[in-house]
Order: C-alpha cells, then sequence, then structure tokens
C-alpha cells in the first residue's frame, strides 16, 4: 500500500512502521491515524514475524496536530465521536496485534504518543526519550489512554501521571514498568533489532497464540472502560474548559479556567 504519512520497510521478518511527519514531530493527524490502522491491519496478516514502530526526525509522536486542535470546535457531535471511535480503533489494533510489537523511542512521545509507544508489547527508549500525559492541561479527557495505562501501572500510578500532566524521562518510565529498557540513543537501533531477532527465534503460532490469550484475558474490562472512555471524551468536548484550553494552546497564553 501507498502512505502519505508513514513509511513501511521490509528488513527480513520483520516490518518497521515509521511515523514521517518530522515536520510536525510525527504529530497525529486522521489520515495518519487511519495509515497505522491500515498497515497495522495489513502486517497482521502479512509474513512478518515482527514489528517496529519508530518516528523520523527529533521525536517519536508529539500527540495531536494543532491544525486537528484547531478544527475540534467546528465538529458536530456525531463528527467528534467519530474522531474518537478512531483513536480508540487505533490503540485497539496495536493492543490486539497478533504479532509482537516493539516501540523504538528516541525523542518526546507526548499525549497520544506516549500512548502509542507504551501499548507496544516491548518500549525500548534511548536516554533522551520523554513521555507524559498532559490532556488535562488543555482541558482534554486522557480517556482513551487511561484503560491501558491502569492495567500496566495500577490504579495509584495511573492517577499521578494522567491528574499532574507531568513530564517524565525514560527512567522513571522504567521504573513505572512502562518502559521494558533505556540506552543509550547510539544503541537504541541495535537494541531492537537484537531484541526484535530474539522474538522471531521463538515460534511464530505460540506467539500469536500468546498474544491471542493475554487480549482475551482483558477484553471484557478494556470493553467496558473503553466504552466509557469515549463517552467521556465526548462529554468533555462539551466543556468550557476545552474550549478554553484549546484556544490557550493555540494562543500560547495560559488557560483560565471555569470555577
Amino acid at each position: 500500500m501507498s502512505y502519505q504519512t508513514i513509511l513501511v520497510h521490509d528488513e527480513g521478518p520483520v516490518r518497521t512502521i515509521t511515523l514521517n511527519r518530522p515536520e510536525r514531530r510525527n504529530a497525529m493527524t486522521p489520515t495518519m491515524q487511519e495509515e497505522l490502522i491500515a498497515s497495522m491491519e495489513e502486517a497482521g496478516s502479512s509474513r512478518c514475524r515482527v514489528v517496529v514502530f519508530a518516528g523520523t526526525g527529533e521525536s517519536f509522536c508529539s500527540g495531536l496536530d494543532l491544525t486537528v486542535l484547531q478544527g475540534m470546535k467546528q465538529l458536530s457531535p456525531a463528527q467528534y465521536r467519530i474522531d474518537v471511535e478512531r483513536i480508540a480503533r487505533l490503540f485497539r489494533t496495536l493492543y490486539e496485534m497478533p504479532k509482537p510489537t516493539i516501540a523504538k523511542v528516541h525523542g518526546a512521545a507526548i499525549a497520544g504518543g506516549t500512548g502509542l509507544a507504551m501499548i507496544c508489547d516491548f518500549t525500548l527508549a534511548a536516554q533522551t526519550a520523554m513521555f507524559g500525559y498532559t490532556e488535562v492541561r488543555i482541558g482534554f479527557v486522557p480517556a482513551l489512554v487511561s484503560a491501558y495505562l491502569a492495567l500496566q501501572v495500577g490504579d495509584k500510578r495511573a492517577r499521578d501521571l494522567l491528574l499532574t500532566a507531568r513530564i517524565f524521562d525514560a527512567s522513571e518510565a522504567l521504573r513505572l514498568g512502562l518502559v521494558n529498557e533505556v540506552v543509550a540513543i547510539e544503541e537504541l537501533a541495535g537494541r531492537v533489532r537484537s531484541l526484535a531477532e530474539s522474538l522471531v527465534a521463538n515460534s511464530p503460532q505460540s506467539l500469536g497464540a500468546t498474544k491471542r490469550l493475554l487480549a482475551a484475558q482483558n477484553r471484557t474490562w478494556l470493553d467496558m472502560a473503553i466504552a466509557e472512555a469515549m463517552d467521556a471524551n465526548s462529554q468533555a468536548r462539551e466543556t468550557s474548559d476545552f474550549q478554553e484550553g484549546i484556544a490557550a494552546f493555540l494562543e500560547k497564553r495560559k488557560p483560565t479556567w471555569t470555577e
């Protein structure tokens, strides 16, 4: 397939899907989200054995693109729901990928970019990587990422990261269990390659069965959590804080929240 915002490259049994909007720090647009979903579905049915996610330029993924934020206020509730459902499908497709997935994080992975990196089976980060669930800073609700985060780190730590919206580095991500390894940036590509090779050496049928089992064990809970998250996301859009947060972000000023 031909893609506008991502690159897809095979090196033997390892497929790399690279976010390719370096001029926008690989910020996600609806087009990129659709292309990521399509590329994952294609990889899932292909002969590749491992899928690596990476980003071009200085960042892994900086979250939603400013142009998307600018247009959100003009969307009807039905249109906004379509947006929410697409993001939910993106994360769920990644979580349920039948092939092992590796995130190769060399720079900033913020908001939805953090979600993308952390939902992969393995997250390998350079020492320069930075993360943050920053949605509440601009009147958003980190709804869809919250379900996966709670599964990974538990309720207490999830509340810390989601409510403070603080940026945290790769070392803290490792301590929290969100990152598998932290390496020097010059060693990142080699370590990802080594991990991919070790996965390729395992039984593909057993890997697929294990991934299906793990997904099935959490399916009922995730179905409920994601449904709640989509409702929360849609409801948050109707608030005055949502409108003020977007305006302040685009105007590069501090927001004035309602009491």
